[in-house]
């Protein structure tokens, strides 16, 4: 594919997910968070196998560098996802303390 393309497929992803994630209810944050959690791992699988085509074609040093800044980045990406989430889920936990002076 051309670049040029592909540059405009993903400026015009990203404006799409822009506007529909802005439209989202802030209760809502947290399942669809838990969800592109999900989809971060195929993510990761993807950066995984061009990681492996980029290995096998030797000839191709930047392509190797680049499928592991996206391993990195698709590994940061979930974890941090599940961290966050991890600490909204904390907030709906029930407080079984009592207050003080009773």
């Amino acid at each position: 594919m051309h670049p040029l393309i592909l540059i405009a497929v993903f400026i015009v992803a990203t404006l799409v997910g822009y506007f529909i994630i802005s439209k989202v209810p802030a209760l809502l944050h947290t399942p669809l968070m838990s969800g592109m959690n999900a989809l971060s791992g195929i993510t990761i699988i993807g950066a995984l196998t061009s990681a492996g085509i980029a290995y096998l074609n030797s000839d191709s040093v930047w392509g190797q560098v680049f499928a592991a800044i996206a391993i990195i980045l698709a590994m940061i990406n979930v974890v941090g996802g599940f961290g966050v989430t991890h600490r909204m889920l904390r907030m709906f936990k029930a407080n079984n303390h009592k207050p003080k002076g009773v």
